[in-house]
């Protein structure tokens, strides 16, 4: 078992196949490593000075208890098929599995059918993988901002506030963000889960808008907006590890 380091990240790879990312952080209060593991992933604290060699030791002594408590929580995501030129794939979109076909056509694009999408591409095949990725995220981040463009006409007016920008892309660890000159990222993986996944997460970062912190009125005003995000909240949490996962099968290097 290899732990790797990625930034605020560790990446542990199991005996099993599965690779685990874990949130690590220093805490200037802290007197040992310690690992927890909650339904929204798993995190490793450690004293300021620890070298990062004792994080990834100490991660890799206990990969198994770590692994099982993750599948408990339906968090272990399991290694998915490489995405591969002409192979027909199931991947979700939108909260329904589709399929994504292939066929070779005068010009790279993306053609919508009743239960999934072609790919059509162009021969020569030289570069045919990196041109089909960034199609495809080209057309999830099409299909998000039409989305998000509908319901933002609804919840602007409620709040009396609007974002400066949007921005989409794939994120690491989340769902979305906003900054403090009041842009809005969200995270290129909600086009492949269902609309109302995607509308709770527009709902949470607009209110931020007025309340910055998770206060219990930053939550009041989120229930104004849209009163089933709890349920939408849990959905992301119980699926969240493989919705990111599809998606880096998809989009993998596409630059951000």
């Amino acid at each position: 078992m290899a732990a790797e380091l990625q930034g605020d990240w560790l990446e542990l790879a199991t005996a099993s196949g599965s690779t685990i990312r874990v949130l690590k952080a220093a805490h200037p209060r802290a007197r040992r490593l310690r690992l927890t593991v909650t339904p929204k992933g798993a995190r490793v604290s450690y004293p300021n000075g620890t070298h990062p060699s004792q994080v990834s030791a100490f991660l890799r002594s206990h990969a198994d208890w770590l692994e099982r408590k993750l599948d408990e929580l339906n968090l272990i995501v399991k290694p998915l098929p490489a995405l591969r030129v002409g192979h027909a794939a199931e991947f979700p979109l939108r909260g329904e599995t589709v399929l994504l076909d292939w066929a070779e056509g005068p010009y790279p694009r993306v053609e919508s059918f009743d239960g999934g999408l072609t790919l059509v591409i162009p021969r020569p095949h030289t570069r045919a993988l990196p041109v089909a990725r960034g199609l495809l995220a080209s057309h999830f981040e099409a299909q998000m901002r039409r989305d998000v463009s509908r319901w933002m006409a609804g919840y602007v007016p409620q709040l009396g506030l609007a974002p400066t920008s949007l921005r989409i892309r794939p994120m690491k660890s989340l769902w979305g963000s906003l900054d403090t000159r009041d842009r809005i990222n969200l995270d290129l993986a909600l086009a492949l889960a269902p609309p109302a996944a995607l509308r709770y997460v527009l709902a949470h970062e607009l209110c931020h808008l007025k309340v910055r912190s998770h206060a219990p009125r930053f939550w009041a005003l989120v229930a104004t907006l849209f009163p089933h995000w709890r349920e939408q909240r849990d959905w992301l949490r119980v699926n969240g590890a493989t919705l990111k996962a599809e998606l880096d099968r998809l989009v993998a290097d596409v630059a951000d």
